[in-house]
């Protein structure tokens, strides 16, 4: 028996490696479009892999999932992020868990994970077909099994194939990007990163984290997770709206108790000069001065009410405009692709299309940054592997 992979990126090879484990006489070939397969794995994490995610501290898996994560939770009970952690260290790459709950090769080097992945293909005999574009069942029809694991398909174009076959398909959009800001005052703060709450006003799309202030606006773990939450939102409005910073972290309520502790202990001392505990003198200064005006030189006796309601709602509710996206470093994330409601989704095969998979990033789910996306891929497409082969043996 055949089973064809359409797309050698890191759901193709695990699904591949994984089938021939389970079932070495069944003959895989992963058809590559471009000259080089497993790009999106040398890149990512800074060119480390961050393979996936100690999930600790993630009570619900909508936090880490934004789209898919009743069909994760489903899927975890058959491959989890335990599971790919040892996957990986039988495979002779060792890892490591950082503070953050990332999990990165123990070399520091994404070489590792992808000299696995062509490794084990090799002693089982995965057929590599490198510049072959599959673009119809037709082109495959001699397979017994077939897996579409081409990844993300940002202009859709990838997904149109699919869409004649009937699946219903979720348009890809941006997700995981940075946020532009035409602020120069911000600007000149390049650099610096605070840990924050950040949301889109009028909406309940809401991240906490910390927040990198760029050259060109916001990035930083507490953005990319807000972009991925309202990836689609963002896309429909033109990537034009409001970001709200909480540069406290607190309720109103507890911001203005802290600032009146401010007064009561620092009366005699400049607001300018006399910051609260967590700022940089930096970023003080361009909260003070962006909250008191010209007044941002008084001493914090000297506040009168108007201007405490001022200091209190810029610490807590700064609004600032978005005037477009970047992406993250090279990495590019979609949300969207084949619908989830075109898939069974214990075995992952199409409902319209026997001995049809999906795997990874082409199905409508995306993670936010932090491992999740490949964890997504390791457990589709161990999922998929185990579907192709208990049905094979049947």
């Amino acid at each position: 028996m055949k089973t064809a992979i359409i797309g050698g990126g890191a759901a193709g090879f695990f699904c591949a490696v994984n089938i021939k484990e389970m079932l070495p006489e069944m003959d895989v070939v992963i058809f590559e479009r471009s000259r080089k397969v497993l790009s999106k794995v040398a890149f990512s994490g800074g060119g480390r892999c961050n393979c996936t995610n100690s999930f600790d501290g993630v009570n619900d898996l909508s936090e880490v999932y934004p789209r898919g994560h009743r069909l994760m939770k489903r899927l975890f009970h058959v491959f989890d992020y335990n599971d790919a952690y040892s996957w990986f260290e039988r495979h002779g790459v060792p890892l490591v868990t950082q503070d953050d709950n990332c999990v990165f090769p123990a070399a520091q080097d994404s070489g590792v994970v992808i000299d696995c992945f062509l490794t084990y293909a090799k002693r089982f005999g995965v057929d590599i077909r490198m510049e072959q574009k599959v673009e119809s069942l037709d082109d495959v029809k001699d397979f017994d099994f077939v897996v579409v694991t081409t990844g993300g398909s940002p202009s859709g174009q990838g997904l149109r194939w699919l869409g004649e076959h009937g699946h219903e398909i979720e348009s890809p959009v941006p997700s995981l990007f940075t946020f532009a800001i035409n602020d120069d005052r911000m600007h000149s703060l390049m650099g610096l990163v605070k840990d924050v709450a950040v949301r889109i006003p009028g909406t309940r799309f809401y991240s906490e984290g910390p927040m990198l202030i760029t050259h060109w606006g916001v990035s930083g773990p507490a953005i990319l997770k807000l972009s991925s939450y309202a990836a689609r939102f963002l896309s429909e409005n033109g990537y034009s709206c409001s970001l709200g910073v909480n540069w406290l972290l607190l309720q109103e309520l507890d911001a203005r108790r802290l600032v009146d502790e401010m007064m009561e202990m620092n009366g005699k001392r400049q607001v300018l000069s006399c910051g609260i505990t967590g700022f940089s003198n930096r970023l003080w200064q361009f909260v003070a001065e962006r909250a008191l005006g010209k007044d941002f030189q008084k001493r914090w006796a000297e506040l009168n009410k108007k201007e405490i309601n001022r200091l209190v709602n810029t610490l807590t509710n700064d609004v600032y405009q978005i005037s477009g996206r970047a992406k993250f470093k090279d990495e590019f994330v979609t949300c969207g692709g084949v619908s989830l409601t075109s898939v069974n989704p214990s075995t992952l095969e199409s409902k319209l299309v026997r001995h049809l998979y999906f795997a990874g990033e082409v199905l409508d789910i995306d993670g936010v940054t932090g491992g999740f996306n490949f964890q997504a891929a390791w457990t589709t497409g161990y999922a998929v592997a185990k579907s192709i082969c208990q049905e094979a043996l049947m």
